[in-house]
C-alpha cells in the first residue's frame, strides 16, 4: 500500500499561511452557528478521538475547533490537562487552511511546524496529521488530530480514514445542531402560546416536546434512494412523554454497497436515548471499517461494555448489508444480536424467518457471540425488519399478536411485496388492536420490484406518531 509522504501542506502543495479577513470571519460565523465551544466532555467526539488513537497506534488524537485566538480541545486522548493552545501556525493552525489532510512525517524537517510550541516545547511532537472539519458550505471549523513523538509516515488510506472521523465529527455536529434548533423552536412556539397558562401545563409541555425533539434526532430524517431498491419505514412511539429506544438507520457504504440496522434499546427517557445515540453512532462507524454484519455487532457489544454511563443497559439490532447481485435484485448478509427475526417475503403467501444461529444480547455478556446469514434478494420480494412492540401488541382476545401470529398474518397477504405496502398492511394490523400497541413500533421494509415497476422509486419518509395515533409511509 503507498505511503503518504506530505509535507507542510497537503499533497505536497504550497500551503497557504492565513485566510483573508472575509474568510475568517465567515468561518468565524460557521464556528459560531454550532455553538460547540467551551461546551462540557461529550462522549461522541471523545469516542472518536479514542477510536483515532487506536486506530493508528498513536499516544495522543484530539478533536480541535479553530477560535479567533486560540485552539480549543473539545475531545483530547493522551492529553490531560491541556484544553486549549494558542493559534500557532505549523500544525492545527496551518491544518484549516486547506481542504486536505495534512501530514507532516517529520516536525523537525518542516520550516514551518518546527517552531510550534507543540514542538519544541515538553510534548516534543514529531510527528503530524490533521484531517480538517469541513462544514457543508465549505468553512473549516477545526480538525480531527493525530500526534507522536517520532517521525512516521501513513499510508493515502490512512488519511482518507482519518478524513473519515473528521466527517463524522461533522454529522454529529450537524445532528447537535438540528437538536439545539428544533428545541430553540420549540421553546419559542410554547412560549408565545402558553403564557397565560399554569407552570404545570408548561412543564409537561416542555417536556413532551423536548421527547419528541430528541426522539427525532434519533432518527434519520429521511431514507436515502437506493437505485432497484424501495424503502419505507414506521415509528409510532407509545407515550409522548418517554423517549423510547428504538432505531434504524439506511446509509451508504461505498459506491455500490449499502447498510441498514434496526433495534431497541432497554428502557427508556434519557439515559435510553443517549445508549441508543451512541449504539447509532457506533453502527455506522463500525460499518465503515469493517462492513461485515457480525463484526459490527460485536463491535458494538464492546463499546456498550466499555462505556461506563451505559451501565446495565443493552440493546437488540439486526445488522445487513446489501450488495447488487450478479443477476439481479440484491445479496443481503443479516445478522441478529437477541432481536426478534426478519421476514423474508416471497410473495404468494411466503414469509420465510430470517434467523441466523447465535445472536445473544447486545451490551451484557463479554463473550457474546453472533452469526450472520446471506440470502439473495430477488424481484418481487422483500424484507420486513420490526421491533418487539409489533408482537406484543395483544388481540381483542387479549393474546398478544406474537411471532407466529405476524408469521400468519405476513404469509395470508394478497396484495404486492412493495415496501409502501407491507409497511401499510402491517400498521392496518396495528390499528385492530383495542389499544395499539403497548410499546414503541420501529418497522423497516426493503423490497425489489419487479423490473416493470423499478422505474422512479423513491424511499418514503417516516413519521413519528405519539400514543394512541398511528403514521403510514407513503411514496
Amino acid at each position: 500500500m503507498p505511503q503518504a509522504e506530505h509535507a507542510t501542506s497537503p499533497a505536497g502543495k504550497p500551503g497557504r499561511q492565513t485566510l483573508s479577513a472575509v474568510e475568517e470571519a465567515a468561518r468565524m460565523d460557521a464556528v459560531r452557528r454550532y455553538d460547540i465551544l467551551d461546551t462540557p466532555p461529550d462522549g461522541a467526539f471523545d469516542r472518536v478521538a479514542a477510536m483515532a488513537a487506536r486506530l493508528f497506534k498513536v499516544p495522543v488524537a484530539s478533536v480541535t475547533i479553530v477560535d479567533e485566538d486560540r485552539i480549543w480541545f473539545k475531545a483530547a486522548h493522551g492529553l490531560e490537562g491541556v484544553s486549549e493552545i494558542g493559534r500557532e501556525p505549523g500544525l492545527c493552525g496551518s491544518a484549516i487552511l486547506a481542504d486536505e489532510t495534512l501530514v507532516i512525517p517529520d516536525t523537525l524537517t518542516d520550516p514551518v511546524a518546527a517552531n510550534n510550541g507543540l514542538v519544541t516545547g515538553p510534548m516534543a511532537v514529531r510527528f503530524y496529521a490533521a484531517a480538517p472539519i469541513i462544514t457543508g458550505d465549505g468553512h473549516r471549523l477545526g480538525t480531527v488530530n493525530i500526534l507522536d513523538t517520532k517521525p512516521r509516515l501513513i499510508t493515502e488510506d490512512d488519511t482518507a480514514t482519518l478524513a473519515d472521523l473528521a466527517a463524522i465529527v461533522l454529522d454529529e455536529l450537524e445532528m447537535r445542531l438540528a437538536a439545539l434548533n428544533a428545541l430553540r423552536t420549540e421553546q419559542e412556539r410554547r412560549i408565545e402560546q402558553e403564557q397565560a397558562r399554569e407552570r404545570a401545563e408548561r412543564d409537561t409541555a416542555a417536556i413532551q416536546a423536548f421527547a419528541s425533539t430528541l426522539q427525532r434526532t434519533l432518527l434519520p430524517p429521511a431514507l436515502p434512494v437506493i437505485p432497484g431498491l424501495e424503502l419505507a419505514c414506521h415509528y409510532a412511539t407509545a407515550s409522548p412523554q418517554d423517549v423510547g429506544g428504538d432505531f434504524y438507520d439506511v446509509f451508504p457504504l461505498d459506491g455500490t454497497r449499502w447498510a441498514f440496522f434496526l433495534g431497541d434499546v432497554c428502557g427508556k427517557g434519557p439515559e435510553a436515548a443517549a445508549v441508543t445515540s451512541l449504539t447509532r453512532y457506533t453502527l455506522r462507524a463500525a460499518a465503515q471499517i469493517d462492513p461485515d454484519p457480525d463484526k459490527v455487532l460485536t463491535s458494538l457489544n464492546t463499546a456498550l461494555l466499555l462505556d461506563p454511563a451505559v451501565g446495565t443497559r443493552f440493546c437488540t439490532a439486526v445488522f445487513g448489508t446489501l450488495e447488487p447481485h450478479e443477476k439481479d435484485g440484491f445479496t443481503v448478509t443479516v445478522a441478529t444480536g437477541g432481536h426478534p427475526p426478519a421476514y423474508h417475503l416471497r410473495g404468494k403467501g411466503t414469509a420465510e424467518e430470517v434467523r441466523p444461529r447465535g445472536g445473544m444480547l447486545i451490551g451484557a455478556f463479554a463473550e457474546a457471540h453472533f452469526a450472520s446469514h446471506t440470502f439473495h434478494l430477488a424481484p418481487g420480494e422483500g424484507l420486513l425488519l420490526y421491533t418487539d412492540g409489533l408482537t406484543e401488541a395483544r388481540t381483542l382476545g387479549g393474546k398478544m399478536i406474537g411471532e407466529e401470529g405476524l408469521t400468519r398474518f405476513l404469509s395470508a397477504r394478497t396484495g404486492p411485496v412493495g415496501a409502501a405496502a407491507v409497511i401499510k398492511d402491517t400498521v392496518d394490523l396495528l390499528d385492530t388492536t383495542p389499544h395499539g400497541a403497548g410499546d414503541d413500533v420501529a418497522l423497516l421494509a426493503l423490497a425489489v420490484p419487479l423490473a416493470r415497476d423499478a422505474d422512479g422509486l423513491t424511499a418514503t419518509a417516516h413519521t413519528i406518531a405519539p400514543a394512541g395515533e398511528t403514521s403510514e409511509s407513503r411514496p
